[in-house]
């Protein structure tokens, strides 16, 4: 399909492009202003509509580039030779890492998808987006093998995003309920690199 997201090239753009994202980020698509976006890049705002002529076409290209990291990293785990004990381990640490140094983004990405479902659905169309088809048929395989106890593959990897992603999506809602500051965060996080693959290696190891 023909690609309908603005690509980024020039300078300028990449720096309203990291400006857009700091907006998007603190206030959403909604409640951004093209203004405070041509502020935060120290720019005037007629500039500004000269490289992206309206709120939606810069949070497009903002959420390209948002998804566009995290998806070929997940690809690359997913397609690797590596057995589905190591791909899980592989996984989790990998995705912690990642959004450890992108903290908004699963935030950010989920939001925006509930938002404006029909977004995400152009999006997914038209992008390079998690395929876990491989792994899932992996994971087929070896249950065939008797390596893994029988289990929907779909369940394992829904199992797999849900322990993983949702400290970093409910952050508030956990370091409220659990009483951590920033560094203790950051502390569990790296202890759940370790913990939730065993976790789950060791339920769907066959005896």
């Amino acid at each position: 399909m023909v690609n309908t997201f603005k690509m980024i090239h020039t300078e300028t753009e990449k720096s309203i492009l990291k400006a857009a994202k700091l907006v998007f980020y603190k206030k959403g698509l909604a409640a951004a202003r093209m203004q405070e976006i041509a502020d935060e890049a120290n720019i005037n705002k007629a500039m500004l509509h000269y490289y992206f002529r309206s709120k939606q076409k810069l949070f497009e290209a903002v959420f390209l580039q948002a998804f566009g990291e995290l998806a070929p990293h997940l690809n690359t785990i997913f397609n690797s030779d590596k057995p589905v004990f190591e791909k899980i381990r592989d996984f989790v640490d990998g995705y912690i890492t990642f959004v450890a140094e992108n903290p908004y983004l699963p935030t950010f990405i989920i939001q925006e998808m509930n938002i404006n479902p029909q977004f995400g659905e152009t999006f997914f169309a038209n992008h390079i987006t998690p395929d876990p088809s491989v792994f899932e048929k992996q994971i087929a395989e070896e249950i065939k093998q008797g390596i893994i106890r029988p289990i929907d593959p779909k369940q394992l990897l829904l199992n797999l995003i849900s322990l993983t992603a949702f400290p970093f999506i409910g952050k508030g809602l956990v370091t409220g309920i659990l009483g951590l500051d920033e560094v203790a965060f950051k502390t569990y996080m790296e202890e759940r690199k370790k913990l939730i693959p065993e976790m789950i290696i060791n339920t769907i190891k066959a005896s």
